[in-house]
């Protein structure tokens, strides 16, 4: 089997206000919240359709990383969301209340738009050219 990245840890405040996030305004689904114990749980979102890539939503344990919430790429795009119809899931996002960074543009190798998560992290929205 090939390998591939599975999952991306994202450092957050809170699970739930996380996971309903990215499930109520990005339209992710919420694949598994299961509680570990002792205050943790392993709530892991995925892009609707998406068979493989999932994120991990990791509560902020301790001052060093609550400091990396929004900032874990320091300031550049950390995720890119690829998308099949740009303009349909850009519309819809704009109506569930993203922040958008940019106006949307059009590049060499694709369609393309930063937004940020609820707590700053910066993505691309991103459709390649054929």
């Amino acid at each position: 089997m090939p390998q591939f990245i599975g999952g991306v840890a994202l450092v957050v405040r809170d699970y739930d206000e996380a996971k309903a996030w990215y499930r109520d305004v990005l339209g992710f689904d919420a694949v598994e919240d299961t509680d570990l114990g002792g205050g943790k749980r392993w709530v892991v979102m995925a892009p609707p359709g998406s068979a493989e890539t999932r994120l991990l939503l990791a509560k902020a344990a301790g001052p060093e990383q609550e400091a990396a919430i929004g900032n874990q790429a320091g300031g550049r795009v950390f995720l890119f969301l690829r998308t099949d119809d740009f303009w349909r899931d850009y519309h819809r996002m704009k109506a569930a209340g993203v922040t958008f960074c940019e106006e949307p543009r059009v590049e060499a190798y694709g369609t393309v738009v930063v937004f940020q998560d609820l707590y700053g992290t910066r993505w691309d929205l991103l459709q390649l050219n054929a």
